[in-house]
């Protein structure tokens, strides 16, 4: 199929890796120019080599090194990928991290970074690209959330940021929607990549994830960054043109929500 994708303009922020590498990788295959971004420049050095293999040219990739909890760092992100492609079509707001523990061990220092590197980010590169979408006829917001999300069972800081990137994709989906602009979000279930969190974890504890694996994947292995990522492809072209303001759940049956 089509997508009808070819020559979109596609920023992926936390693209050096992981789900957002799957993404910009499928959004490349299927014909858009791609700006990726990245804090370590060597790991988005290798993620851009392999994206404009995707792509067929180097010259439809972009790479930036930017820590986009850095508000100058997201404009100037923005910035480079419209004097360098002309416009933007799709953000993909991929950036996220929580620590803290339980209620009595999680500090407000732990609350407040948890909001500042996963909310924040989307809200302040969000707001940068709108403009750019409005004045060229539309565009494509997807935020990338969680099953935990949508329910319990991960980190509490994590559930919160996650449940608010859900709730902000709804409330820009439907200011936006005037615009021709799509605001969605995506749910994945636990996904493992190599260096990711699931990954360490099956690492050090062999048989503990087996066990967690047969009591919580109905399929019976986790899901891969790839299976988010050509999701995130169909959401973000015209293929998917009536579907905004809600969340897409990519979790092999993990989840318990309706």
């Amino acid at each position: 199929m089509d997508l009808g994708l070819k020559d979109q303009v596609a920023i992926v922020t936390g693209s050096s890796r992981g789900l957002g590498l799957a993404s910009a990788t499928a959004l490349a295959a299927e014909g858009c120019r791609v700006t990726l971004c990245g804090r370590t420049e060597a790991t988005l050095a290798e993620a851009a080599r392999d994206v404009g293999t995707a792509a067929g040219s180097a010259d439809r990739v972009l790479a930036v090194q930017a820590d986009v909890t850095r508000a100058e760092d997201v404009e100037r992100l923005i910035a480079q990928t419209v004097e360098r492609f002309g416009r933007v079509d799709v953000l993909v707001n991929n950036v996220g991290a929580a620590g803290g523990g339980g209620l009595l061990a999680t500090s407000d220092a732990d609350w407040q970074a948890a909001f500042d590197q996963t909310l924040t980010p989307a809200v302040r590169a969000s707001r940068a690209a709108v403009p750019h979408m409005q004045r060229q006829g539309g565009g494509v917001i997807i935020l990338i959330a969680s099953i935990f999300g949508r329910e319990a069972g991960g980190r509490m800081t994590y559930n919160a940021v996650k449940a608010a990137e859900i709730s902000l994709a709804r409330s820009l989906a439907q200011e936006l929607a005037p615009s021709n602009v799509r605001v969605l979000s995506v749910s994945p279930g636990s996904i493992s990549f190599r260096g990711g969190s699931w990954w360490k974890r099956q690492q050090a504890d062999p048989g503990g994830m087996a066990a967690f694996v047969s009591r919580e994947l109905p399929f019976g292995r986790f899901g891969t960054a790839r299976e988010v990522g050509d999701v995130v492809a169909f959401l973000a072209s015209p293929r998917a043109s009536w579907i905004a303001g809600t969340s897409v759940v990519v979790d092999g049956c993990q989840s318990r929500s309706f």
